[in-house]
């Protein structure tokens, strides 16, 4: 096993992380395994996970976490550590990602920010933007705006006063369709308008590396993974989660592959039941994926200075360019090879 020495040209000592990030089922865990298990490992590293719905509990089979055999072997943070009735923002993930990169640092191991949530990744990098604090008295009654009108109606609103943020939040996400509202309506400014920094955090000496695959592959692998969950026991996961009480109306539910089984209840009692349509369930989570991967390349492109690697076997191409196949420098091997050098290269790497 080999230990990292900072390349450090100024006598200052950022800590070496790698970002290494891509749309879903593009294959970020199996060469994450690849690059830090076993007797070849790069170095020793562990995992910081950039995924906004790891965090759940009792939510494994459709957030497709690591198996208990890898998380065994290497580990990971910020996995299991939220109820899914429980709020988890871009805040708790930097706050909490900067705290296991120092403690992985202190152990000389490299942390690896590992995921597809790019909205996390983008301010892990630059920071949090300095919006106004929060207004709880304005979030409660935008909280209750939303549990009587509906996410379409509070969309709506935020269209009106915000344009540029309604476009970017999905439907679905209610904290940040409610925070962009609350800040429109404390600050008389748009989210939009608080911008974040350009420069990226000094704490750090960043290697930001993308997985791209062909369009036409990435739906494969999305479709035969939407399959493999559903073998694996989905709905059974869904059921449980169900029995005890969690609903949509929960943030950890409102992810895709959870939200698709849930249909509105005829009965008063009860808001919400689960459909027996599970076939329907199915091609809709494929469907709902496919588009959430378009979703994460275009987010993608606004991240600099990524080192793009094309994840479909060999010989493949990088690039600094995030075009498949179209490079500024290119190399051929493995996935592996190329991002074992690139470690060695950036971080100076010294048996």
């Amino acid at each position: 096993m080999r230990k990292l020495r900072l390349l450090n040209k100024t006598g200052s000592a950022p800590i070496p992380v790698l970002l290494l990030f891509g749309p879903t089922a593009s294959g970020k865990t199996a060469l994450a395994e690849e690059l830090f298990t076993g007797s070849g490992a790069v170095c020793q590293a562990e995992i910081i996970s950039a995924d906004s719905m790891q965090v759940y509990r009792g939510m494994d089979i459709g957030t497709a976490k690591p198996p208990p055999a890898l998380l065994a072997k290497l580990p990971h943070h910020l996995i299991d550590i939220r109820n899914p009735s429980e709020q988890f923002n871009v805040g708790d993930f930097v706050r909490l990602a900067d705290k296991a990169c120092s403690e992985i640092a202190g152990r000389s191991a490299l942390p690896v920010l590992l995921g597809g949530t790019g909205y996390y990744l983008k301010n892990f990098i630059f920071g949090l933007p300095s919006a106004p604090p929060s207004d709880t008295e304005v979030r409660d009654k935008l909280k209750s705006e939303l549990a009587q009108y509906g996410q379409e109606k509070l969309v709506e609103r935020l269209a009106a006063l915000d344009p540029m943020s309604a476009e970017k939040i999905h439907i679905n996400d209610s904290y940040r369709l409610i925070r962009a509202l609350e800040v429109c309506i404390v600050s008389g400014c748009p989210l939009s308008s608080f911008s974040q920094g350009r420069a990226k955090r000094p704490l750090y000496h960043f290697l930001i590396a993308g997985l791209r695959l062909h369009r036409d592959e990435l739906y494969k692998r999305i479709n035969k993974r939407c399959d493999d969950m559903f073998r694996n026991g989905l709905a059974k996961e869904v059921e449980t989660l169900y029995k005890e009480g969690f609903t949509p109306d929960d943030p950890g539910l409102r992810a895709i592959g959870y939200r698709e089984f849930f249909i509105e209840s005829e009965e008063e009692s009860k808001k919400w039941r689960l459909s027996n349509d599970i076939e329907g369930i199915k091609s809709l989570i494929a469907q709902n994926s496919r588009r959430y991967a378009k979703r994460q390349e275009t987010f993608f492109t606004g991240i600099p200075d990524v080192v793009w690697i094309l994840n479909e076997g060999s010989p493949l191409v990088y690039s600094t360019e995030p075009h498949c196949g179209v490079a500024n420098k290119s190399s051929h091997g493995s996935p592996l090879d190329l991002l074992s050098s690139l470690i060695h290269t950036e971080f100076n790497a010294k048996s």
